[in-house]
C-alpha cells in the first residue's frame, strides 16, 4: 500500500503540470493578497477571518480545477484501459482505488497548504501578524468541504465519462455569476463580504450561521461518501472493459 501510494503521489506531483499550477496559484494568490486582502473586506482588518475567508474563496476555483486535474490521471481513457491490468495485481481493487483517491487528496492538500503558507508570509511580512488560531475556522469552512466534494464528485463523473471531469471544472466559475441563496453563499464568496455588513458592527467577530454550517457539513459528507463508494463501481467498469 505504502509503495503504491508513494508511486501515485510521485506521478501526480513530479511533473510540469503540478509545477505550473503551483506557480499560477501563488502568482494569483499574491495578486489577491496585495490588491484586495490588504485593504480588508467589508470594513474589516486585512487579517480578520472575513478578509482571510474572502481570499480563500477567490482561490477555491483554481484549487477545485487543480484537484480535478489530478483525477484525470486516473479517469482518462488510457488509465481506464490500464485498470484492466491492475485487476491482476494481488491487492484488492477497492484498496487500490482508495490509494489513488488518497494520492489525489494529498496533492490537493499540498496546493491548499501552498495557498495558506503564502497568506502566512503576507501577513507576517506586511503586518507582523501571526495569530493563526483565529483563522482556522474560516480556513476549514472555505477549503475543506468544496475540495473534498470536488474530489468525490469528480471521481464519480470521471468514471462515468472522462470528459465530464473537464466540464465539472467550470462549476465554481459558474457559481460566481449565480445569485446563490445565503446558505450557499460561501461558494461564491458572498458570505465573507456581505454577512459582516449585516451584523451592523465595525470589524465584527466571525459568526457562522447554522444554515451555512449545515450546508458545508452536508457537502463534506457527500464528498467523503462519494470517495468511499466509488471504488466498487470502478471495479465493475474495469470488468466491463476486460470483457470487451
Amino acid at each position: 500500500m505504502g509503495k503504491i501510494f508513494r508511486y501515485e503521489c510521485k506521478r501526480l506531483l513530479w511533473n510540469k503540470f503540478f509545477a505550473g499550477l503551483l506557480l499560477v496559484l501563488l502568482f494569483y494568490g499574491w495578486q489577491v493578497l496585495t490588491g484586495a486582502t490588504i485593504l480588508g473586506v467589508s470594513h474589516t482588518a486585512p487579517f480578520s477571518p472575513w478578509s482571510f475567508g474572502d481570499y480563500l474563496s477567490r482561490m477555491v476555483p483554481l484549487l477545485w480545477i487543480g484537484s480535478l486535474f489530478f483525477l484525470t490521471f486516473f479517469t482518462s481513457g488510457k488509465a481506464r484501459r490500464a485498470a484492466v491490468l491492475t485487476d491482476a495485481a494481488p491487492m484488492e481493487s477497492r484498496r487500490y482505488a482508495l490509494v489513488r483517491c488518497a494520492a489525489a487528496l494529498a496533492g490537493t492538500a499540498l496546493l491548499a497548504l501552498a495557498v495558506l503558507t503564502e497568506a502566512a508570509v503576507f501577513y507576517g511580512w506586511y503586518f507582523g501578524w501571526h495569530s493563526w488560531g483565529e483563522l482556522v475556522l474560516p480556513a476549514l469552512l472555505a477549503l475543506v468541504p468544496p475540495l473534498v466534494f470536488a474530489l468525490g464528485s469528480g471521481w464519480l463523473l470521471g468514471r462515468l465519462r472522462p470528459w465530464l471531469v473537464y466540464v465539472w471544472m467550470l462549476i465554481p466559475l459558474a457559481l460566481l455569476a449565480l445569485p446563490l441563496p445565503d446558505a450557499l453563499s460561501v461558494w461564491n464568496g458572498r458570505f465573507f463580504t456581505e454577512f459582516p455588513l449585516a451584523l451592523g458592527t465595525l470589524d465584527p467577530d466571525f459568526v457562522l450561521p447554522a444554515s451555512v454550517l449545515t450546508v458545508q457539513v452536508l457537502l463534506l459528507a457527500a464528498g467523503l461518501l462519494l470517495l468511499w463508494r466509488r471504488p466498487g463501481l470502478a471495479r465493475t467498469q474495469r470488468r466491463n472493459l476486460a470483457g470487451k
